[in-house]
């Protein structure tokens, strides 16, 4: 490469976990019709030779946008997406559009952070009403605070009955 020109690393994506593939590392398999497979790791290898769906198996990226994990619907991450086109270089328009990525991640950094926020927030509702559920199935087993305190009356039986039985032990001793 020239002073002028930067090589580019060419970054795939695993097959099966979604997760970054780097040159020379990860598998490639290819299929009798010429389709290549990139895996990051033998684990999405071995669980793709073993036909698992990744939207199952509840490590993947897949399954944690399937089931609402991550964000799905936005339109920032239409900006990640992978273009074939070849583009004739413009210095004007590569400022703007650094510019503009910068924007962009700063967006989809705040929505990030207010999807997860929400995420938590229903997350701790359920739980306080499952918690609500469970207590009111199970309430006979639950003793209220003043049943483990002992009454008054039985204080002052207590009382008396030491009371007696020191009255007892001296007259014992007498």
């Amino acid at each position: 490469p020239s002073a002028g020109h930067t090589a580019r690393m060419r970054l795939d994506k695993c097959y099966f976990c979604s997760s970054t593939v780097y040159p020379g590392h990860g598998i490639a398999f290819v299929r009798n019709d010429a389709k290549v497979f990139r895996f990051c790791r033998s684990k999405c290898h071995k669980n793709f030779k073993m036909k698992r769906n990744p939207r199952k198996v509840r490590w993947t990226k897949a399954f944690r946008r399937a089931h609402g994990k991550e964000m799905v619907v936005d339109r920032t991450l239409l900006f990640e997406k992978k273009r074939n086109q070849a583009l004739k270089y413009d210095r004007d328009l590569m400022q703007k559009t650094i510019s503009a990525m910068k924007r962009i991640s700063e967006i989809k950094e705040k929505r990030e952070a207010t999807f997860h926020e929400l995420r938590l927030k229903n997350k701790k509702k359920t739980e306080t009403l499952a918690h609500l559920r469970e207590l009111r199935q199970f309430k006979h087993l639950i003793k209220p605070p003043t049943a483990t305190k002992p009454s008054l009356l039985q204080i002052k039986a207590k009382q008396h009955a030491r009371k007696m039985a020191a009255q007892k032990s001296q007259m014992d001793l007498d």
